[in-house]
């Protein structure tokens, strides 16, 4: 059973046929996370095989999900996306690395992973570059950005303290 009470809103991610894969990996690479349940399909549910994943809930960092096989008309977009904020480029690199193998870098710290889930791999720092009263640092931090794919937290850093 889950250490936290019952969340309110709980994000449900709907895969064709992966969820089992998708939910062991984001478990295996994020700490202080586990799967809380499975079910499987009976007879002809969810047009899966009798005794199939049918739907996974677990958490990630103390927040919980659901994974559901739901077959192929459901796909993800970048409508929707999880961020990652990372204390240190080693930590943001490694995720980085985690997340695109199989996947694909888009920019700007965007990914799509390989279950087709997009993410966000960025510094810690970065809601508070971007929101900082001078625009003129939030205008360098944005045009660093978007020169990169994969976020540089030491060339952001340079960028809003105007030395880069």
């Amino acid at each position: 059973m889950s250490k936290n009470p019952v969340q309110m809103i709980t994000p449900c991610l709907c895969f064709n046929d992966q969820a089992e894969a998708a939910v062991n990996f984001y478990v295996s690479l994020f700490p202080d996370s586990s799967i809380i349940h499975v079910t499987h399909c009976g007879p002809g549910e969810f047009g899966g095989t009798e005794g199939s994943v049918r739907t996974i809930l677990f958490e990630l960092f103390g927040r919980q999900y659901l994974a559901v096989n739901g077959g192929p008309h459901f796909t993800f977009s970048e409508g929707i996306s999880f961020m990652v904020n990372c204390e240190t480029q080693a930590e943001l690199d490694r995720y980085w690395l985690a997340l695109t193998a199989g996947g694909r870098e888009v920019q700007c710290g965007w990914l799509r992973d390989r279950f087709g889930l997009s993410w966000q791999v960025v510094p810690a720092e970065m809601e508070r570059m971007m929101t900082d009263p001078d625009p003129r640092k939030t205008q360098r931090v944005t045009q660093a950005m978007l020169k990169m794919v994969k976020l540089n937290i030491a060339a952001l850093e340079a960028a809003f303290d105007g030395r880069g």
